[in-house]
């Protein structure tokens, strides 16, 4: 994964500038150290877990993974113990890695597992070690990402060598990345929006990846005008605090951050639907007509406005190289001409399996074609996309999050009787996390977020809660998610947050 010249910047963090021979160098160390603590030769797709910070450490412990022939396993930063516990279980992940931040609590789930545990700073520590590194067949798995289903729990997506190459060199194609490209990175590592988009292609292609600790707008326009980025990736709701922040400062402060933004050479948005009122504010704000594409952890990224010509709003484009695409119907047919239907994808991209769930791999495929679950529509070549199917899966700041996860934990509450959780339309987030709730005794909302903040990751929580004297249902006793829809922007929840 790894193209760009030895003595080349390939990542800048907090503590300074890494070159492309220096991650070599670390990657083969922590191969090493992981191949000596586990007595292996190749680790044989072996599912190592690691909660690292963005920068330096984070890429060399996954470019070591994969050259110690293992799997591996992001965190992601802001999960609770109880999450954590999920991902280690689900993949039985063999060797749990950790930096300073996070050691603790990951130490302590490792003891109870009884699994290695080692802190990055220690497999980074060069010590004489005899293991040849092994060679890795591109078909062997190398990556698990965890999504939200509608079963209620995440599924990891199991993603082969060949798979993330495959993704990388369309997207390596299809957006112009050269050795001469310099992005500026804010987007969390445990998704394919940024590991994959924005990393993966930086390094296959010899670019510096501007790895930043954390969103902060400020930060984030400083980069714009040093005149050092190429390019820049985020989802819709970054850009809508970068425009907020925009509108706050100075007239002279807001034409030099303008100047700024107008020097990148493409910036993309991506991960949920991009508002087109956010998509002509940045137009007119930046200067810059915002990529929008279209993907999910199970496929990569499929679809693509160009990098050259026309990009409308509202549109993801066509099928990026090697991607083919069908449009069915409920019965499976093909539907007509600016009709709607599943999308459906096809492309040497897709994911291997959901790991440990052969009956829901079989069930994501119809004849080969991975069944995304999102309608969509063509229009004079290019596609819309109008939702999805389930009414279960919430788009929320560019995370999806199951509705019935939220609704698990939730009913874990002692004065929680029942509750549904549904997503609401909001104009900075695409959607909010909203929990209609019938319940023993009072509950305050703030007590309830704190309570939950414990077991979820923030993104999840409920921005709303609506007490009710019980939910709709129909006749078989199923909750009936479009009239809790319909409660909630009914009642003053909304109006009055």
């Amino acid at each position: 994964m790894i193209g760009g010249e030895p003595s080349a910047i390939a990542i800048v963090d907090r503590n300074g500038e890494h070159t492309y021979a220096s991650l070599a160098r670390a990657a083969d160390t922590i191969a090493r150290h992981l191949l000596a603590a586990t007595e292996m030769e190749d680790l044989l797709g072996e599912r190592v877990a690691f909660r690292i910070a963005p920068g330096f450490e984070y890429v060399a412990m996954l470019l070591g993974i994969w050259r110690a022939g293992g799997i591996a396993v992001p965190l992601c930063l802001s999960h609770p113990k109880p999450e954590l516990a999920f991902v280690l279980d689900d993949t039985s992940a063999v060797i749990v890695v950790s930096d300073e931040a996070g050691e603790d609590v990951l130490a302590r789930l490792a003891a109870e597992r009884t699994v290695v545990f080692a802190r990055v700073r220690h497999l980074l520590t060069s010590v004489q070690l005899d293991e040849t590194l092994p060679q890795v067949p591109t078909d062997r798995p190398a990556l698990i990402l965890f999504t939200s289903g509608t079963t209620g729990h995440p599924k990891g997506v199991v993603m082969s060598h060949a798979a993330l190459g495959a993704n990388v060199e369309a997207l390596v194609e299809a957006w112009g990345w050269t050795a001469e490209d310099r992005i500026v990175h804010v987007l969390p590592l445990h998704h394919t929006h940024g590991l994959v988009n924005a990393l993966l292609c930086a390094l296959w292609v010899g670019a510096t990846v501007d790895m930043l600790p954390g969103f902060d707008p400020a930060t984030i326009w400083q980069r714009f005008t040093d005149g050092l980025a190429t390019l820049f990736m985020a989802v819709p709701t970054v850009y809508i605090r970068l425009i907020s922040d925009w509108d706050e400062t100075a007239t002279v402060e807001q034409k030099h951050r303008s100047a700024g933004a107008r020097g990148l050479r493409l910036m993309v948005s991506g991960s949920a639907a991009l508002p087109v009122p956010v998509f002509e504010r940045w137009q007119e704000i930046a200067g810059q007509t915002l990529l929008e594409r279209y993907g999910m952890t199970e496929i990569g990224m499929a679809l693509s406005n160009p990098l050259d010509g026309e990009r409308r709003p509202g549109s993801v484009g066509s099928p990026l190289p090697g991607v083919k695409v069908r449009l069915l119907d409920e019965q499976g047919m093909d539907v007509a001409d600016g009709e709607s239907g599943e999308l459906h994808i096809r492309g040497p991209a897709l994911l291997t399996e959901y790991w440990g769930r052969p009956e829901e791999t079989t069930s994501a495929f119809r004849d080969g074609w991975f069944r995304t679950g999102d309608v969509a529509i063509l229009e004079q070549g290019a596609y819309r996309i109008l939702g999805r199917q389930s009414v279960d899966i919430i788009m929320t700041g560019g995370y999806k999050v199951s509705a019935l996860e939220i609704e698990n934990v939730l009913g874990g509450h002692p004065d929680i009787l029942e509750c549904a959780v549904v997503g609401i339309e909001d104009a900075d987030w695409g959607e909010v996390v909203c929990a209609a709730i019938v319940c023993r005794r009072e509950i305050r909302h703030r007590k309830l977020r704190d309570w939950a903040r414990e077991r979820m990751a923030p993104y999840k929580l409920p921005r709303h809660t609506l007490r009710v004297q019980e939910l709709p249902k129909n006749a078989m006793g199923k909750v009936t998610k479009p009239e809790v829809r319909t409660l909630f922007k009914e009642s003053d929840t909304l109006r009055h947050s």
